[in-house]
């Protein structure tokens, strides 16, 4: 094997290797994307959640005093 046939293959080997790198750097910021997505979506589902139990809440203890009111009008 002479030295141009080196030369060759280790460029060819260098590619490759350059190639993997950036798919693995392209892999692993997906995977960062994706968790900050599942991230906020859980976020968002929590303050949903909580956002309804106070309406739920505040309408429970107006209902009563409503219901209190009406009661003793009578």
């Amino acid at each position: 094997m002479d030295d141009k046939q080196i030369e060759d293959r280790l460029r060819a080997l260098e590619s490759a290797q350059a190639a993997g790198a950036a798919t693995l750097a392209g892999a692993q910021t997906t995977q960062a994307a994706a968790q900050a997505g599942s991230s906020a979506t859980m976020a968002a589902m929590q303050a949903g959640n909580m956002a309804t139990m106070v309406a739920g809440g505040a309408g429970f203890v107006v209902g009563i005093f409503i219901g209190l009111a009406i009661r003793s009008g009578r």
